[in-house]
This record gives structure tokens, sequence and C-alpha cells, in this order.
């Protein structure tokens, strides 16, 4: 038998939110994993609605254990998780994600201890408020500019994240960019899964929120990246709204990735810098 596995899971008043369709099917995907040593923990913000007796007689079944009592948002209960965990791996699924996939913790936790791998990353399917789907795609070359993955389709080694010491939770959206950037400024070692597992919902308050987003991502701009180059307000801006960045800092930060790896490096941060660029003109246009 493998390593434990941890599947972490904030949940609140699911029942009142009409979510217990989707966090059903969650679990009845998590059963049909291959992978025997798995553990779905749930971490609940003192529900009121029921889903604390449901996940009682969950627990009583044996598909979960849980730990209920007031938290401070998502990021607390993540780190809530990884503190309460037993698995040697772990990875973050909301009540309305699910791993479509039966084989493949069994197929990311060989790939991980082959490697000795820090964390991984992957390809998932995104679904969008609207009601379509489309594929999230990694790109970790512009993780110092954006969100580079979904974190849906990471698993990372516990004793890593402990030693990063946890997520951040003064960033309430974007903390996991933060710990992105941390991982590899540590040179933490990343192995990519290239299998699409993994189906998540696209954070309504990340995509409605594009003002508490701008002042996150400056904010963590600033906290990781101020000991490479002098960096101020108009720089900020500038960095989190276009993906513009100093032309040293860039060089800085391509230290980052292996040499061989260097122009591509450069040849995406640009790209992304001339995406962003284009996407906020076409969206002054309409």
């Amino acid at each position: 038998m493998g390593p434990t596995v941890t599947i972490i899971t904030p949940v609140s008043n699911i029942i009142e939110k009409n979510q217990l369709d989707e966090f059903n099917l969650l679990l009845s995907l998590l059963d049909l994993q291959t992978y025997e040593d798995i553990e779905h923990l749930v971490i609940d913000n003192a529900s009121t609605d029921g889903t604390l007796e449901m996940l009682k007689d969950y627990k009583n079944k044996g598909f979960l254990n849980f730990y209920s009592e007031k938290d401070s948002g998502k990021v607390n209960a993540y780190n809530k998780g990884i503190m309460h965990a037993k698995g040697k791996y772990v990875t973050f699924l909301s009540c309305d994600d699910f791993i479509h996939d039966i084989t493949a913790v069994a197929d990311i936790v060989n790939l991980m201890e082959a490697n000795n791998a820090d964390f991984t990353f992957a390809p998932a399917y995104c679904r969008h408020p609207e009601g379509f789907v489309f594929l999230f795609n990694p790109s970790m070359y512009n993780a110092f500019q954006v969100m580079p993955c979904a974190k849906q389709a990471m698993f990372f080694k516990k004793s890593t994240l402990e030693k990063e010491g946890y997520f951040d939770e003064k960033f309430k959206l974007l903390a996991d960019l933060d710990m992105i950037i941390r991982l590899i400024m540590h040179k933490r070692t990343a192995v990519a899964f290239d299998n699409n597992y993994v189906t998540y919902k696209l954070a309504e308050k990340a995509m409605n929120n594009d003002d508490r987003v701008i002042a996150e991502s400056k904010s963590i701009f600033y906290k990781n990246f101020r000991n490479l180059h002098p960096l101020n307000e108009q720089l900020l801006d500038k960095m989190a709204n276009y993906s513009e960045f100093p032309q040293a800092l860039v060089e800085k930060l391509s230290q980052f990735f292996p040499d061989s790896d260097k122009e591509l490096f450069f040849e995406k941060f640009e790209q992304m810098h001339n995406l962003r660029v284009e996407a906020i003109k076409n969206q002054a246009r309409s």
C-alpha cells in the first residue's frame, strides 16, 4: 500500500446553498478511485442548516472525516485541513469540484514518489458560472504574473506546505498564487501530470471582484519580489493590471527556471503581457 493521500474540502451550509447534489457527486467519484489509501477530510465552517448532521452520517458510513468550527474563510480552512491531514500528500477540492478519472490519484502518487516531487500540476476542466466548460491548461512559466493552473489540479507534499508556513491567510482570493510563487522561488520540485483528471467550478468571488484581485496581486508581488528589484505603486499597478514587469526583474525571475528554459520563459512572459493589454483594450471597446 502506498502513502496516504488527503483530499481537503472546505464546506459551509451546503444544503442551504443547494450544493448537496454536487457534494454527493464528489463523494461518489472519490469512492470509485482505484487508490486505496485516501482520507477525505471535510473542514466545516460550523454549518447550521443540517450539513453537520449529514457529515456525521457520512463519517459513520466511512466516507469521510470532518472537523466543524467557525473559520475565517476558505484559506483558513485549507490550513486547518493541512494541520489535521494524515496524508503524505494533500489536494484541495471544493464541494462542487470532482475528480472524473478514477485512476488519477494512483497515477499521481506514483509520479510524485518516482520524482520525490513537492507538487504536481495538470490541466483541468473549468465550469464557468454561465454554464460553459473550458480547458485550463497549466503555464508555469507565467506563474510570476498570473495564476498558472487550477489549484484543484495540483497535489502537494504536506511537509512542503508546512515548510512554506502554510497558505498566507491575508490573501482571501489569491493565496494559491502566492503559494505557487513561493514554491517556485524556493526551487521546490515540480512535476507536470499530463492528463486532465479534475473538473472544478470557477470561483465567482474572484471573477466578480476585480479590484480585490488587483489589490491582492500587488501585495503578493511586493511581498515576494521586493528583495529582487525596487518596487513602487506605479510599477505594481502595471504588474497587476498588465503583467508588465521591469526587464531587470524579469531577468532575475528567470533564474528560478532551468537555463535551458530561459528563452521560453521570456517568450511566455511577453506573450502574457500582450494578452493582458489586448484584453483590456477589448474590454474598453465593449
